[in-house]
């Protein structure tokens, strides 16, 4: 039976290894590796300095955009993964014709020879890239809304909608229908002429978090009225007015003016939307106002929307496979720390797309978003790469 000890040489030395757990792992041929001779990791050397120096670089560091570093890597882990090329498991790649002629002994000893080398150093860290809190810099940039829409989104103007609670997915594509001339409103389209598109996810998730609250501006229209003549509405906003489809907005406890006028400019085409246009098109101003004070007695709801996870909260998640800041001490689990940032962004796409299969790293990679990876790709490219001890033990 194999037991994995500790993730550095260090823990051992300093009395502390019972600070990380001991873990048993089950017998493969892959961790044949694990019991390589000096004569075995010469061979692997001499295998490596003739086939794979050009693209991985000298002792294993690699100098080359979206291609890893080997050095100090899981033995095990690169075994199975020269297989996987061997076999095509990871489609049409360069590295099938690599590996494709090598014998298993051959594999086991290359991938012996790249564990025994010292792990690269970590990337200096990007003072300027440090990591903005997404909802911080959407209250920050919203400051500019603050006039027209309330400090926390909720608008005290008659008029002017609330932006508190709205789908931020909503709330993006509004912005963007401003900027594009899609929604005609001069104002609108001034204030966000300059507002890059990060930007206006920031400050819609700034307002999705907000709490919203009912318009207390007086509604013109019969509520009653507009309860009946809102069924019709049902499908796409919900029937209480509180959507469950981001590309519709919720329009529970709107201001009932800012609804009517929104009728009326479907209704004269200034707002394009051919659906909204068809139904606006039947109603006259006395039942757009009754709409409009139906759905402003409604009570909002905040959505199921979340603060983002920052790359520290993800980065806890992966270490639980891959190891205290990415030093794997599983030798079948690949070892993340100082690795090329390209490359792990690289790898992580591929998951997220399905490019590269693995269930259980799809299911990890399938929620990130591009920000997410490109921080985590960073996070573990500027950590201490440490090697592992692995010792056999007796079974019981």
């Amino acid at each position: 039976m194999l037991a994995v000890v500790g993730s550095a040489i260090g823990l051992l030395l300093s009395g502390n290894a019972s600070a990380q757990p001991r873990t048993t792992v089950d017998s493969g041929p892959e961790l044949q590796t694990l019991f390589a001779t000096p004569e075995d990791i010469a061979q692997g050397k001499a295998l490596y300095e003739s086939a794979c120096t050009g693209c991985h670089g000298a002792n294993g560091i690699s100098e080359l955009p979206n291609v890893p570093h080997l050095a100090g890597q899981r033995s095990a882990y690169l075994y199975i993964e020269l297989k996987a090329y061997q076999s095509a498991a990871r489609g049409d790649n360069p590295m099938n014709a690599e590996v494709k002629f090598l014998s298993d002994d051959a594999l086991l000893k290359v991938s012996a020879y790249f564990a025994s080398l010292d792990p690269p150093q970590a990337a200096a860290p990007d003072k300027t890239k440090a990591e903005a809190d997404p909802v911080q810099a959407g209250k920050t940039a919203a400051a500019a809304c603050a006039g027209c829409h309330g400090d926390a989104g909720v608008s005290a103007i008659p008029g002017t909608p609330s932006l508190a609670g709205l789908d931020p997915k909503y709330t993006v594509a509004a912005m963007k229908a401003y900027k594009s001339g899609l929604r005609q409103n001069d104002l609108m389209k001034s204030m966000v002429a300059s507002v890059d598109d990060q930007s206006m996810e920031n400050i819609a998730l700034f307002y999705a978090l907000q709490k919203p609250a009912r318009s207390q501006a007086p509604a013109a229209g019969d509520k009653a009225a507009g309860a009946t003549a809102a069924a019709g509405c049902a499908g796409c906003h919900g029937s209480d007015g509180v959507s469950a489809n981001s590309a519709f907005p919720s329009l529970a406890g709107q201001d009932a003016s800012y609804l009517a006028g929104a009728l009326a400019a479907y209704k004269q085409g200034t707002r394009k939307d051919e659906t909204m246009k068809g139904l606006a098109a039947a109603l006259d101003d006395d039942a757009a106002k009754n709409l409009a004070a139906f759905f402003t007695s409604q009570e909002p709801k905040t959505p199921d929307v979340h603060k983002p996870l920052s790359t520290e909260d993800w980065a806890l998640r992966c270490d639980r496979c891959h190891g205290i800041n990415g030093n794997s001490i599983d030798p079948r689990l690949p070892a993340l720390a100082a690795q090329r940032a390209d490359y792990l962004e690289k790898i992580l796409n591929d998951y997220r797309t399905g490019a590269r299969k693995s269930p259980r790293m799809a299911a990890m990679s399938d929620v990130l978003t591009d920000r997410d990876i490109s921080g985590l790709a960073a996070y573990y490219a500027h950590k201490t790469a440490r090697p592992v001890v692995f010792m056999t033990v007796a079974p019981k």
